[in-house]
């Protein structure tokens, strides 16, 4: 297939919704800095364009090889990422009581976001090259659960759960997607709601504190329960049509924490109201169908994993930062997609998003 014909396949409207969201965040970024005595605040929203930046040139680089050759190199990557993840387990850079960057200069690289596009790439490797036909059974299955298993362990004993959970959820969709003996799936369901429970032993007391607050974030407002009410006071007082932008109390008063990263989805909903979130919500479920039809056309089996699991985990982060951010889920800092602050989360969903949208230039049926 020629470099024409692929161009012209190109899927220029997913592109734009991209680009569309990506810009909201810096915008966002910026009202919810506006006004802030600190120069490094402020100034994020310069570093988050920067950050788009290199994530286009992340995406293109994504582009511009055929997918198909990562399958080759799926295993190797994963492994070099699974050697990073051990070297900031034992040397990473420790912030707020979490070990989880490697510091690169004046820059600080988070393995574990990458981590995640590793497992994926694994995982569509060996459901490749598997079953055709027939069900799957538990000893066609220990290889997929051990890749995501290291992933899962070294990512969670940073500690960082959040992400952890979001490896176990797109391992999930992978099973989901092929055909699994019913009696094995009945079993692994059983030792699911088994297991989930003992994670309670393995959570700081932080961490069982923000799932106690969930509940009933009143028992502590000035502490864990803090961030919850002060985010739903936020997205409240938005109403129909918002405060306008840099017009935000919770914000610009500073009631709102993190509201660069975890809350930002607080910030916007408390400044373009309803509306302004109903947009949002769209363009990013425009997103997700956009790249749901692009799996089911991919040409392979490869493609169809790949870009099954990159949009899963787009998807997954979208819901799970929508739900901490209305006091459904406990705080977990996972970030919104493409428009939470963060160098890494930003770089790696372009490099992701650039082989989504390799997938579709190179899918047989449009």
């Amino acid at each position: 297939m020629t470099n024409h014909t692929l161009a012209s396949k190109f899927n220029w409207s997913l592109f734009a919704a991209i680009l569309v969201i990506s810009i909201i965040g810096v915008i966002t970024i910026n009202s919810a800095n506006h006004g802030r005595a600190e120069p490094f605040f402020r100034d994020l929203y310069i570093k988050q364009i920067y950050w788009i930046l290199l994530g286009l040139v992340a995406m293109l680089i994504a582009l511009v090889i055929d997918y198909r050759e990562l399958s080759r190199h799926a295993y190797t990557i994963y492994c070099i990422t699974v050697l990073l993840l051990i070297y900031v387990v034992v040397d990473g850079d420790t912030a707020s009581g979490a070990k989880r960057w490697i510091r690169i200069g004046s820059f600080s690289l988070q393995v574990s976001e990458f981590a995640k596009i590793a497992l994926i790439l694994a995982l569509a490797k060996y459901f490749e090259s598997g079953k055709i036909q027939g069900q799957y059974f538990f000893k066609d299955l220990w290889v997929p659960t051990l890749l995501t298993g290291v992933i899962f362990m070294l990512i969670a004993i940073q500690p960082d759960l959040g992400t952890a959970m979001m490896v176990f959820l797109i391992f999930l969709v992978f099973i989901t997607a092929i055909e699994i003996d019913g009696a094995f799936l009945i079993k692994l369901f059983g030792t699911g709601v088994f297991l989930i429970p003992s994670l309670w032993f393995f959570l700081r007391d932080y961490q069982k504190q923000r799932v106690m607050t969930l509940f009933n974030p009143e028992i502590d407002p000035l502490g864990a329960g803090y961030h919850s009410i002060q985010s739903k006071i936020a997205i409240g007082s938005g109403g129909f049509l918002g405060k306008g932008l840099f017009m935000g109390t919770q914000s610009r008063l500073n009631f709102l924490p993190e509201k660069h990263t975890d809350f930002i989805f607080s910030v916007f909903a408390e400044e373009t109201g309803f509306i302004g979130v109903i947009i949002l919500l769209s363009i990013y479920l425009f997103i997700i169908l956009k790249g749901l039809n692009i799996a089911f056309h991919a040409r392979d089996r490869f493609g169809l994993f790949l870009a099954l699991g990159i949009v899963s985990s787009i998807s997954f982060y979208f819901l799970f930062n929508l739900g901490m951010s209305i006091g459904l889920f406990p705080i977990t800092g996972l970030p919104l997609p493409l428009v939470s602050y963060g160098g890494s989360s930003l770089v790696t969903n372009f490099f992701a998003f650039g082989l989504l949208l390799n997938i579709g230039m190179r899918r047989t049926v449009l």
